[in-house]
């Protein structure tokens, strides 16, 4: 699972790095992380993952999430930014041309450019959170539904093993208790068989005194 993980982390990568405009970004991010993506389709198979490895392996794939979305934004970030300086550059002003009667209260264009892409910029982002939102929502379910069966199991693993540590107690104990019946019951036959024996020395040395 680790390596299907780092080879797909690694072809997301890859494809971000390689991408060249915005369309490109969304199919990626559609492709990895939208409800058919790739990271998806592993958080699905996670019911055939052992239960102590599903914790393990949901935080892998979380990890690897976040690594392609903040490769993805940094990528769109890069647009942006380009986008910006060319539309900056199409718009600077020719300082040779005859001067332009300028009325109070009037916005720069560049200032008027930067505010539009800002706002694009913003709304754009909005939109990618809301789709994102879209996307996590059953993601996150499934891990929390798993992080619970996994904890479910792990407490009834620990009730069985405190069960079997009782048992194993209990019958040390059983077995010293026998031991310790059988040492007394030996040191009794011993002193029993002392008595025995002194008694009839003694009953000899009657004897012969009379």
């Amino acid at each position: 699972m680790k390596e299907k993980l780092e080879h797909i982390l690694s072809n997301a990568m890859s494809q971000i790095e390689q991408s060249g405009e915005l369309d490109k970004l969304n199919e990626i991010r559609v492709a990895f992380l939208g409800k058919k993506g790739e990271l998806t389709s592993v958080l699905k198979s996670m019911k055939d993952v052992a239960p102590e490895d599903r914790p393990k392996v949901g935080q892998m794939v979380n990890e690897a999430r976040a690594k392609i979305e903040s490769s993805l934004e940094e990528k769109k970030a890069a647009f942006e930014r380009k986008l910006r300086e060319e539309k900056m550059k199409a718009e600077v002003i020719d300082v040779t041309l005859p001067g332009r009667e300028r009325k109070m209260g009037h916005r720069h264009p560049n200032t008027i450019a930067l505010e539009e892409v800002e706002k694009e910029k913003k709304q754009q982002k909005i939109e990618e959170e809301r789709k994102i939102e879209k996307l996590n929502s059953p993601i996150v379910e499934q891990l929390r539904s798993l992080v619970e069966q996994s904890n479910k199991q792990v407490n009834v693993l620990q009730e069985e093993n405190e069960i079997r540590k009782q048992q194993v107690a209990k019958l040390e104990e059983s077995e010293e208790r026998a031991r310790k019946e059988a040492r007394s019951a030996k040191i009794l036959s011993i002193v029993s068989f002392c008595v025995g024996t002194l008694i009839a020395i003694a009953s000899l040395i009657v004897a012969i005194v009379k």
